[in-house]
């Protein structure tokens, strides 16, 4: 079984508390099928912080296709996380996710590691195999083997992080004990989260992971997924990601979104304190309000500070 990663400072401030806790998803701004400000993004992700968020978390999309609707945060992952640890203090920095079946593990292993080291050890990793269709032949990777991919790349930055001149080889290529890979994490692994089901079993996840990262669901099937997590692991967290939009009337009822719901904040408190119920650890928001600043404000002192 891996090293769970517990000691890094992003996943102890991610799961090590009582209760849930709340990240936010770039772009802050909304900005995901052009390039968002810079400066307003680094402005948000700062008055998250202020507000008590616990993590920001930022999105792998290699490349934008525009029948799935989005870019992600445009940024590369890895110099984007660097240049928000640098405006940032103590607030988790998360992937939601690394595509690993489109990145060699040895450029994963070494960017990870770097970021870890720029944010003082704040990095917690989120992984998927990819859901983008037309991304697989564009960077010559076989959708069908997709599951196979995720598992060796896996394996490939366990045994990169924490052995010196490791040996092994996969689909990807092959180390042979005459190379290594620096820097070092901060910690000997940092956290994996495999994203959905990632081709993988439930078995899988709960034993190679150190904790488990989905999309929304409808709260019955969560209830179940939850459930069904504490029975296969008992100490590993359960994440979702789920879209925010706040209404203007504090009891309208729910309507939902792609991936989320438009609500009031009453029901969005009684929403989330079901949710930590059924054992859930972390939440990551997308605000969908025109105005994210304030609405990052109202999440934060009417749910966040009231469950």
């Amino acid at each position: 079984m891996p090293t769970r990663g517990y000691e890094n400072k992003g996943y102890q401030r991610l799961f090590d508390q009582d209760g849930l806790t709340f990240g936010a998803g770039f772009p802050l701004t909304g900005a995901n099928r052009s390039m968002p400000d810079v400066a307003a993004e680094i402005e948000l992700a700062k008055h998250a912080e202020a507000l008590g968020f616990d993590g920001l978390w930022a999105r792998d999309v290699p490349t934008y296709w525009p029948k799935f609707g989005d870019a992600g945060q445009t940024f590369d992952t890895w110099p984007w996380l660097s240049h928000v640890a640098a405006h940032t203090d103590d607030i988790a920095l998360g992937t939601s996710s690394i595509v690993l079946t489109l990145r060699h593990p040895i450029h994963v292993a070494k960017s990870a590691a770097t970021v870890d080291r720029l944010s003082d050890g704040r990095l917690v990793l989120g992984v998927a195999s990819g859901d983008r269709d037309p991304e697989y032949p564009a960077f010559d990777v076989d959708r069908e083997e997709r599951g196979r991919h995720f598992r060796e790349s896996v394996d490939a930055l366990r045994a990169v992080w924490r052995e010196e001149f490791p040996k092994l080889e996969g689909r990807w290529g092959t180390l042979e004990g005459d190379l290594d890979v620096v820097p070092e994490p901060t910690e000997e692994t940092i956290p994996l989260l495999p994203t959905g089901n990632s081709r993988q079993s439930r078995e899988w996840i709960a034993d190679r992971g150190d904790g488990w990262l989905f999309y929304h669901l409808p709260e019955s099937t969560l209830e179940s997924y939850l459930a069904d997590w504490r029975e296969a692991t008992t100490d590993k967290p359960f994440a979702i990601a789920v879209r925010v939009e706040l209404a203007d009337d504090p009891t309208a009822d729910p309507e939902p979104l792609h991936l989320g719901f438009r609500a009031g904040v009453e029901w969005f408190r009684e929403y989330f304190r079901r949710l930590e119920g059924y054992g859930l650890d972390h939440a990551i928001v997308g605000i969908q309000n025109d105005d994210r600043e304030a609405a990052l404000s109202t999440f934060a002192e009417e749910i966040m500070d009231r469950l």
